[in-house]
């Protein structure tokens, strides 16, 4: 992730310290308080997230979108008529309703999403992707997936543990039912060892055919 600069929530440039801050302070926590591995984890993901965050809104930057309304449309390109009720985009992207506003009507105002009424709800509204939004989700997947959504130092074996453990978390928290636990571990099953450039090419064509 070399290369991260003011996108960086907060560090306006790469720390480049002298010592891992994160192994310093568990060290000095297990002297403190006890075993530090829940507090190291914690505190390492939360600065991934960061890390994340910044590149991928680097990367989007040139296409006028940040992460949070590039996966907004990515969700609605995977919907069968290219709409989706508000309430079903906040269930799906698992965000407050207010976040989910403010994104569709950012969206709306570059032209890249329409709201209309509900025909099933008269009180709801959909959102629905234009043109414009399809063609900007196709050339933004690209870039993502040329930079392997910034995580091109794991390879896919890697990336699935990630993927299991971190679905454990999320599973805990009450995100979702397991009523099918093999079905996430066979929906990744086939990107273990595939080449970067394959799985760069299965994402691309997924998104154009939705």
């Amino acid at each position: 992730m070399a290369g991260v600069r003011a996108t960086v929530s907060g560090v306006p440039k790469p720390l480049e310290l002298p010592f891992d801050p994160i192994a310093r302070a568990a060290d000095i926590w297990q002297r403190r308080f006890g075993p530090p591995s829940a507090m190291a984890a914690v505190t390492s993901i939360m600065r991934a997230q960061q890390i994340l965050l910044g590149e991928l809104d680097r990367i989007l930057r040139p296409h006028g979108l940040t992460f949070a309304r590039y996966e907004a449309l990515v969700l609605l390109t995977f919907s069968r008529q290219g709409a989706l009720p508000l309430r079903v985009i906040g269930e799906r992207l698992m965000v407050h309703p207010t976040s989910v506003t403010n994104t569709i009507g950012r969206l709306e105002k570059q032209g890249m999403v329409v709201r209309k009424p509900n025909p099933r709800d008269g009180r709801g509204t959909l959102a629905e992707i234009t043109a414009r939004g399809r063609a900007v989700v196709e050339d933004a997947t690209r870039d993502l997936m040329a930079a392997e959504f910034g995580l091109s130092r794991y390879d896919g074996d890697q990336l699935k543990e990630m993927f299991d453990l971190l679905r454990g978390l999320r599973l805990a928290a009450g995100d979702f039912s397991d009523d099918d636990p093999a079905a996430a571990g066979e929906k990744l099953a086939g990107t273990g060892s595939e080449p970067a450039s394959a799985r760069r090419a299965d994402a691309t064509a997924v998104v154009s055919r939705s």
